[in-house]
């Protein structure tokens, strides 16, 4: 038996399928392979498809692995994407801040993430390349205005000199296990657990204002 067979069995371990969607361009795959990697391809090429890397990082003494799925923006592999909105918890939608048409489509990509997944998905507004400041095309507070009205986390980031990215990446996956956890607690297969293991839930109002984490002893 492997080491890795080991840990599965002490530990709880999260797997979740993270998405970024957005125009052509406006550096998908390099945010990812800078997250990923801490690489960047200056002469990074369309992406052809749909690629993927997996991330690992703790989050309350657990394992969480996040699957980022990184696909073409161009409108003639619309087909490839509604498969590849299966399944996903987490998204990040990407402008180019240099670009304002690729922050103008925003909402049409909301409304296909919203048209294909019907869970509760964790959404970041990413303004891309803010490292071209002198030739910004969408101010930072444009971009805040929208995440507001969206109900967006909002950051602007740098693939190329690395700025938020990991940052962006991780408010994402973060979310998503609070998201999770706060199901699990509140589920009755949870609260019959607890029943049976002769632990009492108190009552104590909306539960879910207590994030992740729940501890049997607290008063």
């Amino acid at each position: 038996m492997s080491s890795s067979d080991d840990d599965d069995s002490t530990g709880e371990e999260y797997l979740f399928k993270v998405v970024i969607i957005g125009d052509s361009a406006v550096g998908k795959s390099n945010l990812l392979s800078r997250y990923a990697r801490n690489e960047f391809n200056p002469n990074s090429k369309a992406t052809i498809g749909v690629e993927f890397q997996t991330q690992s990082l703790y989050i309350d003494r657990k394992e969480v692995k996040a699957q980022i799925w990184d696909t073409a923006g161009q409108e003639r592999f619309r087909a490839v994407t509604s498969a590849y909105y299966r399944g996903a918890v987490g998204a990040l939608l990407v402008y180019d801040i240099s670009r304002r048409t690729t922050f103008e489509s925003i909402g049409r990509w909301l409304d296909e993430l919203n048209t294909h997944c019907d869970t509760t998905v964790s959404r970041m507004l990413v303004g891309n390349k803010c490292d071209l400041e002198n030739i910004r095309d969408v101010s930072v507070e444009e971009g805040k205005s929208l995440a507001e009205s969206e109900g967006l986390f909002f950051m602007e980031t740098s693939a190329l000199d690395s700025t938020n990215v990991k940052d962006a990446f991780e408010v994402v996956i973060k979310e998503i296990y609070k998201n999770v956890s706060r199901k699990v607690l509140n589920s009755d297969a949870y609260k019959a657990e607890l029943s049976v293991n002769r632990v009492t839930l108190a009552n104590n109002g909306d539960g879910s204002k207590h994030g992740g984490s729940f501890s049997c002893c607290s008063s």
